[in-house]
């Protein structure tokens, strides 16, 4: 069959399916070209009815349109033929038939099936949509685009909020600007300043790098600006408190016996070598009054003790001996609690005794300013005798008189404050601190932060041992429940929840770590410093935190220029495997006080030979410590020159070597001597005289202005004009 080139034309009129035609390009942009073969349909009916009018989307039966020369497509415009192709292609994707029978039926999955010959021959060639294949590539492009387009956003630089402390670490610094910690220290090492990423900055300096790397810094509260916060809440429903009493004076002037006959029992015997090495707190009921009493102890090494308790406390009872008068921790304890601006109450003790002078004791409070009331001073003075309790009745009623006149009141209402006398690790209860509640009552259950430690009340015991529920104002009470040894003299608070405690505690341990490493600069004098001073390494384990404390500040005080104390720790508890092991590698003194090694620790001793030093007095423990270091001082060399000799000739000798043949210009030569050998005014050898001869015998020594032969021990490198010269040494042993 000839072909012919003809134009399809769209007919508003029903469609019939195409089976068999080929197209072929024309020049016509618009113009299909169809070669006419025989086509066969679906069913045996020819062509017809092809100008019928009919919906063009609904097929109701297969017919060969009549071609003709249609016109040009005028009535659908681009945005339509796109759209109508799109739908077209949603339902193919979706499995749907487009197409139906005569009959209705639905055309079978299989001749829906995309081919190129019906790719080519469908009616909807011209509104043919993107492919599926175009459509994927299409969406993985633009998903590219669009990962690029973030990561270029990603890329931008982030200002931050950057929260500043008073103190923090560059390593610190670099984590929370989210920036590297080797680019803060160039921009450091640019303004002058070598620093490590351990080093510690003021909040200044680090405000600055936060702005030069285009943050926004904020200024961090204080952990004890909070503290301040809730201890200055201020009190509405107050209620008469019990006074705290603070008992202070020197060493065995009787402090803690006054307690006894107050608490009708025996503590003196309780304590090593009869002097407290504790901060002890009691409570007694006396007329239905309770009273706190404060026991602190009178060696001079606890120092910090006695200011503790005077800080704490309302009322000062200044115990001092009848036959010893004023003594210096005696003028100490005046001094704390004149700084502490509470009122003394004298107790002059041992008024029994046959050499007691009471008066001699009122002359001396004079020159400190301590004035009786009978010689119209402001001091209450009684005199006493805890052995007989002679005028025991009348100290606490002077004691009670000052209270009332003080009108000492606090509120029961508000969360508890205190602070915390003493602290000890219990073998079986863990952590457990002894305080003081000063203001609110503290219940079973609190949350609470004290110094670097944090818990929950999980027990409260009081002064006789017996477990209470709650601790009201001036109540002395042991609390567990601590997740480690509190130092004595951190406060306690209480806060609302256990979210509030861990926040307050985290931001004070990062406080306290942070101001360890400060920024230093290196000098020319720290540079070149002598550091040949020779240290003893001291590791210290007690039985309480105020004991650890004041043995601590005791032996730092231990000074001298060539040797010093160097604590490498100083904890409580018992001496554990591990203080043992870090005994060995520091090459350390290990001090028990109050304390035993564990069944561990002791099998671990001796296996390395290690000895476990234990003590129980404080000032035993000093004096162990002075005789060690004293052990480490060069002893004093003092050295006493005999006589000299000038070597004139040089000779051999069989048997003996080389001899020096000298002449004694000063003193003399004494055999087995120590001598030296000093040439052109440096001393080349040390050594002693071997022998000396005399006219070819030998000697034992030879005076000034003969001549000799002289041999010196292991040294025979002589020279002419070398002086020999003989000395004798004294050695002294030092100590601190």
């Amino acid at each position: 069959m000839e072909k012919k080139k003809l134009k399809l034309k769209i007919s508003e009129g029903s469609k019939k399916t195409i089976n068999n035609i080929e197209l072929a390009k024309s020049k016509a942009s618009n113009s299909v070209i169809i070669e006419k073969k025989n086509i066969k349909t679906g069913n045996k009916g020819s062509f017809s009815n092809l100008n019928k009018k009919k919906n063009p989307y609904k097929q109701k039966s297969h017919f060969t349109p009549k071609l003709s020369n249609p016109p040009k497509f005028s009535g659908i415009n681009d945005y339509e033929k796109r759209k109508l192709a799109e739908q077209r292609a949603t339902k193919r994707l979706r499995g749907e038939n487009t197409q139906k029978s005569k009959t209705g039926s639905n055309v079978k999955r299989r001749e829906l099936k995309l081919t190129v010959s019906r790719a080519l021959s469908d009616e909807d060639i011209e509104f043919k949509g993107r492919s599926l294949a175009s459509l994927k590539r299409a969406k993985q492009k633009e998903n590219k685009e669009n990962q690029k387009n973030q990561s270029l956003e990603e890329l931008k630089p982030v200002k931050r909020d950057v929260n500043i402390p008073e103190v923090i670490t560059i390593r610190e610094l670099a984590n929370r600007m989210a920036e590297q910690s080797s680019n803060i220290i160039k921009h450091l090492l640019s303004m002058g300043v070598t620093a490590t990423i351990n080093h510690s900055i003021n909040s200044d300096i680090a405000e600055y790098l936060v702005q030069e790397f285009g943050h926004n810094p904020i200024k961090e509260k204080k952990a004890e600006e909070i503290i301040n916060k809730i201890k200055d809440v201020k009190s509405q429903n107050l209620k008469n408190r019990p006074p705290i009493i603070t008992v202070m004076g020197h060493v065995d002037h009787g402090k803690t016996s006054v307690l006894d006959v107050l608490r009708k029992a025996n503590v003196v015997s309780g304590e090593f070598g009869g002097i407290t090495q504790h901060l002890g707190s009691y409570q007694i009921n006396y007329n239905s009054n309770k009273i706190t009493f404060i026991d602190t102890p009178g060696h001079a090494a606890f120092t910090e003790m006695r200011a503790r308790g005077s800080k704490l406390t309302d009322i000062v009872i200044l115990v001092v001996a009848a036959d010893d008068g004023v003594k210096p921790q005696t003028v100490e304890s005046i001094k704390h609690a004149k700084a502490a601006k509470v009122p003394i109450v004298v107790a002059i003790n041992k008024c029994d005794l046959p050499d007691a002078d009471p008066q001699k004791v009122r002359n001396q409070l004079l020159e400190h300013e301590l004035i009786a009331e009978e010689l119209s001073g402001d001091t209450l003075i009684v005199e006493i005798s805890t052995k007989t309790k002679k005028n025991i009745d009348k100290l606490i009623e002077s004691v009670l008189l000052q209270a009332e006149l003080l009108e000492l009141k606090s509120d029961y209402e508000l969360k508890a404050n205190g602070v915390v006398l003493e602290s000890r690790i219990d073998t079986g209860r863990g952590p457990i601190v002894n305080i003081i509640v000063t203001s609110g009552t503290l219940k079973k259950g609190n949350y609470f932060v004290s110094g670097l430690k944090w818990g929950k009340v999980r027990a409260l015991i009081n002064d006789k041992g017996e477990k209470i529920e709650e601790a009201v104002p001036s109540t002395p009470v042991e609390v567990l429940g601590i997740n480690g040894a509190a130092k004595a003299g951190d406060d306690f608070v209480v806060l609302d929840t256990e979210k509030e405690a861990k926040s307050l505690n985290l931001a004070r341990v990062q406080e306290n770590q942070q101001g360890k490493n400060p920024l230093t600069f290196v000098t020319q004098d720290s540079a070149f410093k002598d550091k040949t001073i020779e240290e003893l390494n001291i590791i210290i384990k007690s039985d309480v935190h105020g004991s650890s404390e004041a043995i601590k500040n005791a032996i730092t005080q231990i000074e001298h220029e060539e040797v010093k104390p160097k604590i490498i720790l100083s904890d409580i508890g018992m001496i554990t495997e591990t203080d043992v092991s870090l005994t060995k590698a520091s090459n350390a003194l290990l001090i028990a006080f109050n304390v035993k090694p564990s069944k561990e620790a002791k099998e671990a001793a001796e296996k390395e030979k290690i000895k476990i030093n234990s003590f129980n007095i404080i000032y035993e423990l000093l004096e162990f410590i002075k005789n060690k270091m004293s052990g480490m001082l060069a002893p004093d060399i003092e050295e006493k020159i005999i006589g000299s000799a000038e070597i004139l000739e040089i000779f051999k000798v069989s048997k003996v070597g080389k001899v020096a043949g000298s002449k004694v210009t000063e003193g003399e030569i004494v055999q087995d001597s120590s001598a030296r050998i000093i040439r052109d005014g440096t001393i080349i050898f040390n050594g002693k005289i071997g022998s000396i001869f005399r006219e070819k015998n030998q000697a034992k020594q030879v005076s000034a202005g003969l001549e000799c032969g002289i041999t010196i021990k292991n040294f025979n490198d002589f020279q002419k004009k070398d002086i020999i010269e003989v000395f004798n040494s004294t050695i002294t042993e030092r100590s601190i």
